[in-house]
């Protein structure tokens, strides 16, 4: 394995400190809510928490896969509280939020895989935040009959779902997932519904750009209309090594390919991540 130069200058983030951070970081584990800025490891949860903004995690913090790239603790998944739904909305509630994101841990283990909890917890912002919009970044729920139909029902703003990397690279960055179910899922949102649908990759798992351009035109022909790319980074010695570090000028590169296309709307760079400021990007369409 080759020795991967150390972490440069532009992957480097503030401390976690501030007013705003401390209030939300109180808020939340008060409500007892998880999210996946805390459970993921993210680099930008400083930023966002001090921005008053966090993307909720539901369905637990246990994930039921434990893929190889996330720092989500993998194992067995703690019992769904039925309760959550109004909680996240009352937290969002609190936060002032006019852009809710909504992910959750996968749940392999639940007949739906988790769909119809994703659905209640819409169901619960609309009616606490009618005015506030909702995307929601949701799992695969393992192709389960009518399990995003209950998702497509609740109506969120936005559905992203994440492709995570290239096709090649399933059998190792994402073992139990498929990569032509994930491209179908979109397109089943995108042709039964007006929500936007969006996804997201990390590079440095060993892609190449033309692997890259292959999943562009993959996402563009299954009518994904927003793409997040950033940095792979490993959040422990654990997971999977990086390859390497993208400078970025290379993101602005794949931020133009990306576009040629045929995806409309693409935010391209070292720290970029799925729910990052998401609120901004997404009001471009």
């Amino acid at each position: 394995m080759k020795k991967i130069a150390s972490k440069p200058a532009w992957l480097k983030v503030k401390a976690f400190q501030g007013k705003s951070y401390d209030e939300v970081n109180r808020l939340l584990r008060g409500a007892g809510l998880n999210t996946v800025c805390q459970a993921a490891n993210c680099p930008n949860r400083g930023e966002c928490f001090n921005r008053g903004t966090a993307t909720f995690m539901i369905l637990g913090s246990i994930c039921s896969r434990g893929c190889r790239f996330c720092n989500v603790e993998g194992g067995i998944p703690q019992e769904v509280d039925p309760n959550e739904p109004i909680k996240v909305a009352r937290a969002a509630k609190s936060l002032k939020l006019k852009y809710i994101v909504v992910t959750s841990v996968t749940r392999d283990d639940l007949d739906d895989g988790g769909a119809g909890h994703f659905a209640n917890v819409i169901y619960a912002l609309r009616a606490e935040l009618p005015e506030s919009k909702v995307e929601v970044l949701t799992p695969d729920f393992k192709n389960k009959t009518g399990a995003i139909e209950k998702v497509i029902i609740a109506q969120p703003d936005v559905f992203n779902h994440n492709l995570e990397t290239v096709n090649r690279l399933y059998p190792v960055v994402r073992p139990g997932a498929n990569y032509q179910l994930s491209l179908d899922l979109l397109k089943k949102v995108a042709d039964e519904s007006p929500i936007l649908t969006k996804s997201g990759i990390m590079v440095g798992l060993g892609e190449n750009f033309d692997e890259l351009k292959q999943l562009f035109e993959d996402l563009a022909s299954h009518k994904v209309k927003s793409l997040t790319i950033g940095q792979y980074l490993a959040p422990s010695p654990k997971h999977l090594p990086i390859e390497k570090y993208y400078h970025p000028n290379e993101f602005e590169q794949l931020k133009e390919i990306a576009v040629s296309c045929g995806i409309p709307i693409v935010f391209s760079g070292p720290l970029v991540r799925s729910s990052y400021l998401a609120d901004q990007i997404n009001s471009q369409l």
